[in-house]
């Protein structure tokens, strides 16, 4: 019987039952419910783009960063990270995307860098069969590892429900080490409705004068960019604001890294070619302030990426364009909700009013589960509360000495 455990925070399901062989019935369990399992290759995935969409319209939850065209390119852009892409086929439809960075001990998703959801996507209609399926395919080959790290599921998802169903059944364990709130934007209201209950008076007013104020520098506009030429050229014109701010002079900007701008430009070009892709702006006589890449998968929009002029930070630039394409977004009628793609419940995003439940755990693939997977799940909570205490003391001398 599985029963769950803690320590530190960190909770388990573990259980035990007399099974298989590893890899004995992964292959009959999935022939017996329909779902056979592939691993694709760069050239592959290439051709999937009307399987994708077809998919897309059907997953429980949408995740762009399983678009593949987008994992082609980060296979070709890190080839040191062992890209793993698993899909899965029903009656030859696709009913399953799943991708994971391939390590020594375990596989890991988001499985490239900037990237920042981990949840599988599937068929709504066949949730546990296709995840039954993953599972055991993973667990018959003996070249990849047992332990599934997921920086960032959706925990408030049906896919994360039959998961842990799926987990159950098998007699896994799935071990949580954290959970977080991310905003999102899911709403019926028109864009006046939905900010004068989001944001306060006050906020509002605030915003109204630093637009007016800025107005007065010169032609101020907001701009939004969707055919394909257009957002590619625009890509570089936020690559280059991007690394004129913070992140460039830490080098953590996307153009500071040979690989992230090759990943990047090559998934932007994809993602827009296939509408897929946009860029919302804020410029100033013509010269971008303020930029925002939008992502899409489905009938969810992801706002995966943006900067602004920090010479002018006092006018709040960023959040003014984020009031535009918030507008603009609750307007679409091809978008039902916008993952905001944010760490946490912080920053200007916090104003929409929505939240994700967003949870970081590992699993264990094996059939039965092993009795090594307890150990390194509490010895990596451990770690992580470690990390944590490390990383409080530091903010607490900072305040203190202001260095």
């Amino acid at each position: 019987m599985s029963q769950e455990i803690a320590w530190n925070g960190v909770h388990a399901l573990v259980g035990h039952a007399p099974v298989a062989a590893r890899g004995g019935d992964a292959a009959p369990a999935a022939r017996a419910s329909g779902i056979a399992i592939e691993r694709a290759s760069a050239a592959r995935l290439a051709g999937l783009g009307d399987d994708w969409r077809d998919l897309a319209s059907r997953a429980d939850a949408a995740n762009v960063f399983l678009n593949p065209a987008l994992l082609a390119a980060a296979i070709a852009a890190y080839p040191e990270r062992n890209i793993v892409v698993l899909l899965a086929w029903q009656d030859a439809r696709l009913a399953g995307v799943w991708a994971f960075a391939q390590g020594r001990m375990r596989l890991s998703a988001p499985a490239m860098p900037n990237a920042y959801l981990a949840t599988p996507a599937i068929d709504r209609d066949c949730l546990e069969p296709v995840i039954d399926a993953l599972l055991s395919y993973i667990d018959a080959d003996p070249a990849l590892p047992n332990i599934v790290a997921l920086d960032a599921m959706g925990a408030g998802t049906a896919t994360y429900a039959a998961l842990a169903r799926v987990i159950a059944a098998r007699r896994g364990a799935l071990s949580v080490f954290g959970r977080s709130q991310r905003p999102m934007l899911a709403s019926d209201l028109d864009a006046k409705a939905y900010f004068e209950q989001a944001m306060s008076a006050s906020s509002r007013k605030k915003l109204r004068q630093h637009r007016r104020r800025l107005g007065e520098k010169g032609a101020l506009e907001s701009v939004l960019v969707t055919a394909p030429d257009a957002v590619v050229r625009a890509y570089e014109d936020f690559l280059a604001l991007e690394a004129s701010g913070w992140k460039g002079r830490q080098g953590t900007a996307l153009a500071s890294d040979a690989a992230d701008a090759q990943f990047t430009r090559a998934m932007i070009a994809a993602l827009a070619a296939r509408g897929e892709a946009e860029i919302h702006s804020l410029t100033l006589d013509g010269r971008p302030v303020s930029m925002q890449v939008v992502l899409r998968a489905g009938r969810t929009a992801f706002t995966w990426k943006t900067c602004y002029d920090e010479a002018l930070h006092d006018y709040s630039p960023g959040t003014l364009l984020f009031e535009d394409y918030s507008a603009r977004l609750l307007a679409d009628d091809n978008v039902d909700a916008v993952d905001s793609c944010s760490f946490d419940d912080s920053g200007y995003m916090a104003s929409w009013r929505e939240r994700g439940d967003i949870a970081s755990l590992w699993l264990d693939a094996r059939a039965g589960g092993s009795l090594l997977f307890p150990l390194l799940a509490r010895l990596y909570g451990l770690y992580l509360g470690l990390r944590a205490h490390a990383k409080a003391l530091y903010r607490r001398h900072v305040r203190k000495t202001g260095r």
